[in-house]
């Protein structure tokens, strides 16, 4: 899987991100400009240790991650979309796109990208969720689809299993 950020701009929510990143094997492409520097200690601190172990890549604008990444099947987190995250089918090397803090994705780019737009339903007028939350929701459903390929599946107890205090 891949998470795409276009022009990130809270370091914590970034940090936050690449440590699920790192949790679920999935690679994090940036899309310039990023309201933060990479080095940042907000980055760090949120991203914990696991932020040296992150696959991350960082490109100059959108045209260079699309340069770069030629016929990636890309999807479109939005709250304009008109489906729900949930009524796609999330191929294992699909790249889930979210936009900045404050605008979210430009509207020229969700309607190049109409079809593959998709929301996570909210009530009333709440303008949306946190980044960091709405990366780990739809990243989680996508996982899901594709049966948590390489992910661990069963968790251990230290002194006892599962199946001996059931």
């Amino acid at each position: 899987m891949n998470i795409v950020l276009f022009e990130p701009e809270i370091p914590a929510n970034t940090g936050n991100i690449g440590r699920t990143c790192v949790a679920t094997g999935t690679r994090l492409h940036l899309i310039e400009p990023l309201g933060f520097r990479l080095n940042e200690k907000e980055i760090k601190r949120a991203g914990m240790d696991y932020w040296k172990d992150l696959d991350v890549t960082v490109y100059d604008n959108y045209q260079d991650f699309l340069n770069k990444n030629p016929g990636a099947k890309i999807y479109m987190a939005t709250t304009k979309a008109l489906n729900t995250y949930t009524e796609v089918n999330y191929e294992p090397d699909c790249y889930i796109m979210f936009g900045k803090e404050s605008a979210g994705i430009p509207e020229e780019i969700l309607l190049e990208n109409k079809e593959n737009c998709i929301r996570i339903p909210m009530i009333g007028e709440i303008r949306s969720l946190n980044l960091a939350n709405s990366v780990s929701i739809v990243l989680y459903e996508a996982l899901r689809q594709n049966n948590f390929s390489g992910m661990n599946r069963v968790g251990h107890l230290h002194h006892h299993s599962w199946s001996e205090s059931l």
